[in-house]
């Protein structure tokens, strides 16, 4: 991309998340989409190279539809079967649909694509930035969790039947809710493993309403060790997901944006054992990417294993319905060994 639509789409982005708006709203449109895809093979521009830090890039994909609801994702999550899937989107809508791969097993297209409103515990909806402004998502047995911004909470939603339902449960929530900010507060919403040190606690990490020193207030909302962490705030960069590997580390989706330093994107891994009530936690970068990778305003992440065994990555973005941004996936392998050797 020249350097003048680099900087045309950065101001895109900040403007998008200042406003904390979105511009599709009609959801005359909810339904099945018809989605189309553009592969990206490179990760970097003008170069091939794969491997970046502790992932290997394995392929992406463009978005675009006709149906104006499609945009703003942001989290998603895949079934068991490693194809279908669930996101959030912040206009207060599900997407649920399926990837496709080509012979060789590199993402092709998705299919099977619904966008339908959330409905609120009224029995209403409210397609905008108000009451459904999700951010995060977790699947839990027969739950479905999401986090939202604007009115700070999680709610919990029966699974299968969340499309069509209404939450029917609300975790407590220990972060005071006057500490949140409006547009800034719960992105990353995750449900650590059982065998891990959290013993299936579901986490949340707030975005931007730093506290008193700093950092990003996080909290384990249920199982033994319930209570209240935070997050080291550092570089510039915010938490907009995250996602628990098998071995109980949690690894957090950061984002930055500015006119010095331009677009970035990383990726922290935080040892499972470190979180602990009253404790800060930091961890590794195991990726970092910028302006001149194929990002955009990444909000999502989730992990799967694959067939031969490997850890997946699969990272998706909010394009703030914006014509300057795009709705991306991209997937990547992730690399362990080179996780222990940073340990």
């Amino acid at each position: 991309m020249p350097v003048a639509g680099r900087w045309a789409c950065l101001i895109a982005v900040l403007a998008g998340l200042l406003a904390g708006c979105s511009f599709a709203s009609d959801s005359d449109e909810a339904g099945p989409a018809a989605v189309q895809a553009k592969v990206i093979s490179t990760f970097r521009s003008g170069s091939d190279q794969s491997h970046f830090g502790s992932l290997e890039f394995l392929g992406g994909l463009e978005l675009s539809s006709d149906n104006p609801l499609l945009g703003a994702i942001s989290a998603i999550r895949f079934r068991a079967d490693q194809r279908h899937f669930i996101s959030v989107l912040d206009t207060g809508h599900w997407l649920t649909g399926a990837v496709e791969r080509d012979e060789a097993g590199r993402l092709r297209g998705i299919g099977d694509v619904q966008i339908l409103p959330m409905i609120d515990r009224d029995g209403g909806t409210d397609t905008g930035k108000g009451d459904l402004d999700a951010e995060g998502l977790a699947l839990r047995g027969d739950r479905v969790l999401v986090s939202y911004e604007q009115y700070h909470r999680v709610d919990i939603y029966p699974d299968p039947g969340f499309e069509i339902s209404p939450p029917d449960g609300t975790i407590p929530l220990p972060i005071p809710r006057w500490q949140l900010r409006a547009n800034r507060s719960l992105e990353a919403l995750m449900i650590a493993p059982k065998s891990g040190p959290l013993a299936g606690g579901a986490v949340v990490v707030a975005e931007d309403s730093l506290d008193d020193q700093g950092n990003m207030p996080a909290a384990v909302l249920d199982g033994p060790f319930q209570g209240r962490f935070a997050v080291r705030h550092h570089d510039g960069f915010n938490v907009s997901d995250g996602v628990f590997l098998p071995d109980g580390d949690l690894l957090l989706l950061e984002r930055r944006f500015g006119l010095i330093h331009g677009l970035g994107l990383r990726i922290r891994r935080i040892a499972g054992a470190d979180i602990k009530p009253g404790t800060v936690v930091d961890g590794d970068v195991i990726f970092e990417a910028g302006s001149r990778d194929q990002i955009d305003n990444m909000e999502g992440i989730d992990v799967f294993r694959a067939a031969d065994g490997s850890l997946h990555l699969i990272l998706v973005s909010d394009d703030n319905h914006s014509i300057l941004q795009r709705s991306l996936m991209l997937e990547f392998r992730l690399h362990e060994e080179n996780l222990l050797s940073q340990n």
